[in-house]
C-alpha cells in the first residue's frame, strides 16, 4: 500500500513537472504564452557588455552591445507555426529609442534604419535589447537582404533540413555568408 502510494505520488509529480516545461500554445491558433517582462525567460546568446558607444561590425551588430538572445524553450515546431513571429513581437518605441541611443544615432530618416533582431523572431530570437540593433537599409547588403536570409533559414528549419540551433548560429555569426552562398540571385 505504501509502495503504491509512493509510486502514485512520484508519477503525479512527474506529470506536473512535465506539464510545466516549455511554452504552451494558448488563445487560438497563433498566440503563444509570451514571456513575462522582468522574468528570466530569455536565454542570452552572449552577455551584453556595453550600453553605449556601440559600433556595427560591417553588416553585423556590435557583439558587445548586441550578442543576441533567444526565447527560453523555443522549438522548431513553435517557430514553424504560421503567425508565430507576430504573436511574440513586442518591441516598444522606448526600447527602439534606447537601441538607437546605444549605437549613437541621434536622428535618422524614415526607412534609413530598422531596429532589427540579430537572431530573428522567426528563428526563436527574443525581443530583449541584447538582441536588437539599428540595421541600415543601404548600401546593400542591408536589412532587406538580411530579411531574405531570415526567410531562407526559417524555410530550411521548417522543412527539416536544418536544426533550429544551427540556423540561430548562422544568422548571428555571419548572415552575409549565408546570403552570398544560398540567397543572393
Amino acid at each position: 500500500m505504501v509502495r503504491n502510494l509512493f509510486v502514485g505520488c512520484f508519477l503525479l509529480t512527474m506529470v506536473v513537472l512535465l506539464m510545466g516545461c516549455g511554452t504552451v500554445l494558448t488563445d487560438g491558433p497563433h498566440k503563444l504564452d509570451t514571456p513575462t517582462p522582468g522574468v528570466a525567460h530569455v536565454i542570452p546568446w552572449g552577455i551584453q557588455n556595453k550600453h553605449s558607444g556601440c559600433v556595427p561590425q560591417g553588416v553585423s551588430p556590435d557583439p558587445q552591445c548586441t550578442p543576441g538572445a533567444i526565447f527560453h524553450n523555443v522549438t522548431a515546431a513553435m517557430v514553424c507555426v504560421s503567425g508565430y513571429s507576430s504573436g511574440v513581437r513586442n518591441v516598444p518605441q522606448s526600447e527602439k529609442n534606447q537601441v538607437y541611443a546605444e549605437y549613437g544615432i541621434a536622428s535618422h530618416l524614415p526607412g534609413q534604419y530598422e531596429v532589427d533582431h540579430s537572431i530573428s523572431l522567426e528563428l526563436g530570437g527574443s525581443n530583449d535589447i541584447s538582441n536588437l540593433w539599428p540595421e541600415v537599409a543601404s548600401p546593400a547588403p542591408g536589412f532587406h537582404e538580411k530579411d531574405k536570409v531570415e526567410n531562407y533559414l526559417h524555410a530550411e528549419v521548417c522543412a527539416g533540413r536544418m536544426m533550429l540551433l544551427e540556423a540561430q548560429k548562422e544568422i548571428s555569426s555571419n548572415w552575409l555568408d549565408v546570403y552570398t552562398k544560398h540567397v543572393k540571385v
